[in-house]
């Protein structure tokens, strides 16, 4: 009972957070004039192409978990893993990090694997995840340095509160402490849940490298990596050519856009809500994008690829007990038979 309402408070807390932040980033906006550009300045051609870019996504996705998962001695069929991942993204719109181990339940239940093991999966292909990303940010940060400076001249407001959190003394004799308390204390520190939290992440990862060195077909799997990630950047910068003030940034650009706004996904909101769109628009504003038009493209994207996770996350859950009713009572027949022959 107890932990059922740390969920709820959990889910209202993050919700809250993400519809605040969404409204402090509309709230003064026209209406009206987001209505009359999505109405009349929007190609949507662009954005069904985008929807079917991160269709091709999670389709990758789905292949390489499938690899992931032959090295415990399971090959699960496609169209159950497919489900399974795109019930775990709708999980997410729910409780962020829930996902994981609802994909994880999932395929445990209908493929009848370890759903131990397939968290040890789970967490290695995180953490490739996490490399590609920040191998994704240092790309931009180096391409992108100068246009960063010239937005900071630009805007001396922000350069200065930067400076000024960078040096301020309260974050210097804060951290001096912390690290005073955490020498003195060091022997207490290593039985806190923190610092065996920490421990358990370093183990997982561990792991996930382990597992990972275990896959057959490396070659696959780097491959389904790597375009896992492209169909996610194409997949937004797609978005790009439905309106006119985003058609003529280069690729940079939007790969610039694409690594800040998913910086904005690991947000503890559910689904990125507010944090995406903030990051989002803050990208587009390095090259010259109006706050104004930023927001309407971070709503148009948004808001289509939520709701085909959520379309597809839904058909998922009611089509995963059909699909497997057959191979239910494939199973259950054999064992009728062997009783009734006894």
């Amino acid at each position: 009972m107890k932990k059922t309402i740390v969920k709820i408070l959990q889910f209202i807390g993050f919700f809250a957070l993400g519809a605040f932040i969404f409204w402090l980033i509309y709230k003064d906006q026209d209406i009206e004039r987001i209505k009359t550009v999505l109405k009349n300045d929007v190609n949507y051609w662009w954005v069904a192409l985008s929807l079917f870019l991160g269709l091709l996504s999670h389709i990758s996705r789905t292949l390489r978990w499938g690899l992931m998962i032959e090295p415990i001695g399971h090959k699960p069929r496609f169209i159950n893993t497919f489900l399974a991942v795109m019930v775990g993204y709708l999980m997410n719109m729910a409780f962020p990090r829930m996902g994981e181990v609802s994909r994880c339940g999932v395929l445990a239940r209908y493929e009848k694997i370890s759903f131990t093991k397939l968290v040890g999966t789970v967490v290695a292909e995180r953490l490739i995840d996490l490399i590609s990303l920040l191998i994704l940010l240092a790309l931009v940060i180096l391409s992108q340095f100068g246009e960063m400076l010239n937005f900071m001249k630009a805007n001396p407001g922000i350069s200065e509160k930067l400076h000024a959190a960078i040096t301020s003394p309260y974050l210097i004799i804060g951290v001096v402490v912390l690290a005073v308390l955490i020498f003195v204390f060091r022997n207490a520190f290593k039985h806190t849940a923190f610092f065996k939290k920490i421990i358990e992440v370093i183990r997982n990862f561990k792991e996930g490298f382990i597992s990972i060195r275990n896959i057959e077909k490396k070659g696959w799997f780097f491959f389904h990596s790597a375009f896992i990630w492209g169909m996610y950047y194409l997949m937004l910068y797609a978005v790009f050519f439905a309106f006119d003030f985003t058609s003529d940034l280069n690729p940079i650009a939007g790969l610039t856009t694409f690594v800040l706004a998913s910086f904005g996904m690991v947000a503890p909101v559910q689904g990125g809500i507010g944090a995406w769109h903030f990051m989002a628009k803050e990208a587009l504003s390095l090259y010259g994008v109006a706050n104004e038009n930023g927001i309407i493209f971070a709503f148009v994207a948004h808001t289509s690829m939520t709701a085909m996770i959520i379309l597809i996350g839904i058909l998922s859950i009611l089509i995963l007990p059909f699909i497997n009713r057959r191979s239910d009572v494939t199973e259950e027949k054999p064992v009728q038979e062997t009783v009734s022959a006894i």
